[in-house]
């Protein structure tokens, strides 16, 4: 654990201040060059022999992200590159082939180091497919790193596995008990991939195994999420009784995080977002956007409906992440000298510029007539009105 005495929020410039009085100014609008793991002061767990480390889904999003860095990195003896296709990596060894054929052991022949990458985390994907080359996925990459002798796995999830619940500390511990609901959603699936994680040692004794859990994404169209879309709907839906508690993690940061523990900087749990959080009340004042307030029960029972209909992409149950905090501490980060190069209030800057023009409603994306529609009628409108949407669907289903 880290030495440094606890970090708590200190007002809206995003200042930061720790218990002996000092603090660090968090509060730029843009950010400094992210410093990679080889830009960091040595440490004692970083390996002398420089590693072969594979990167799977290498080709695109943020496994290209990660592979390029760790490529680059002269601590890293070989890069090699596993997707289904050939992405463009200087200097990477390609492996192209799917993540879920048992041949990938024999592929890891010599590889100290897979950090795991190839998963599906699009909302508009068919949730039984996803959830089998995810979870599929990740168990035939821990077992060949198994066959393979492969010391070390690094896989990357998200701290909504440790589930929104308004008695949630702020910020969740790395080792806080995971709470979600494991239905057959996206977290669903995340869940499943922490049970992987968590039995693989206790079955293969020899592979160590990482998890990455980074707070809610942003920076690019891998970041796509049900957090993200809540920023499309032309008003914020705001549940009664919530307390909301937004952090963000760049893309470019989570890429120098899964660098820290590629190469052996950080193990076990470890988070990973900017620096505190931001109030609903500043998320509303730096996105000009306005609030629709409607209480729990209708807000749930729309989502759910729409859902169960297959209207929406997302369960009612996810928004309990924008009703209450699931902040991260990045603690075992900090303690093996990692830093975000992103705000919060910058990354959520670039979270705006990225969704201007979108428009979703309870995380389905609208067609442009159906966005006109619904800025006119407006969202409050939209969202309880959809008793109408729903009876269509159910007379269509019938075959009126």
């Amino acid at each position: 654990m880290s030495s440094q005495p606890p970090r708590v929020r200190s007002g809206r410039s995003g200042r930061e201040s720790t218990s002996d009085g000092t603090g660090t100014d968090a509060s730029k609008t843009a950010p400094e060059p992210n410093a990679s793991a080889s830009d960091q002061p040595s440490d004692k767990s970083v390996p002398k022999v420089r590693p072969v480390v594979a990167v799977t889904g290498a080709a695109a999003g943020l496994g290209h992200r990660v592979a390029s860095l760790l490529a680059a990195n002269d601590q890293v003896k070989r890069l090699i590159a596993i997707d289904e296709r050939r992405g463009e990596i200087p200097g990477a060894q390609w492996r192209i082939m799917d993540v879920r054929d048992p041949a990938l052991a024999g592929r890891l022949e010599g590889v100290d180091v897979v950090v795991h990458l190839a998963l599906d985390m699009s909302l508009d994907s068919e949730a039984r497919a996803r959830g089998a080359r995810n979870v599929r996925g990740t168990q035939t990459v821990l077992t060949a790193a198994a066959a393979a002798r492969v010391p070390r796995v690094v896989l990357c999830t998200s701290a909504m596995v440790y589930g929104a619940l308004p008695d949630n500390a702020v910020p969740l511990a790395e080792d806080a008990p995971l709470r979600a609901t494991a239905d057959a959603s996206l977290v669903g699936d995340l869940l499943e991939i922490e049970e992987l994680a968590e039995r693989t040692p206790r079955a293969h004794p020899h592979v160590k195994v990482t998890v990455v859990r980074p707070a809610t994404l942003v920076g690019g169209p891998e970041a796509d999420s049900v957090m993200t879309r809540h920023f499309e709907a032309p008003r914020l839906l705001v549940v009664s009784g919530g307390q909301p508690r937004w952090q963000f993690c760049h893309l470019d940061d989570l890429a120098s995080a899964l660098e820290f523990a590629a190469l052996g900087r950080v193990e076990g749990v470890v988070t990973v977002g900017s620096e505190g959080w931001l109030e609903q009340e500043e998320i509303e004042e730096l996105s000009g956007m306005r609030r629709m307030e409607l209480p729990a029960s209708l807000a749930l029972g729309t989502a759910e409906r729409l859902h169960r209909l297959g209207i929406t992409p997302a369960p009612a149950g996810d928004l309990a992440y924008t009703m209450h905090g699931w902040v991260v501490s990045s603690e075992r980060l900090r303690a093996a000298g990692w830093r975000p190069a992103w705000t919060n209030e910058a990354a959520f800057a670039v979270l705006l510029e990225d969704v201007d023009g979108r428009h979703a409603l309870v995380a389905r994306r609208l067609g442009r007539k159906d966005a006109t529609t619904l800025g006119a009628a407006g969202a409050t409108v939209a969202l309880v009105g959809t008793a109408a949407i729903v009876r269509k669907v159910r007379r269509r289903r019938r075959g009126f």
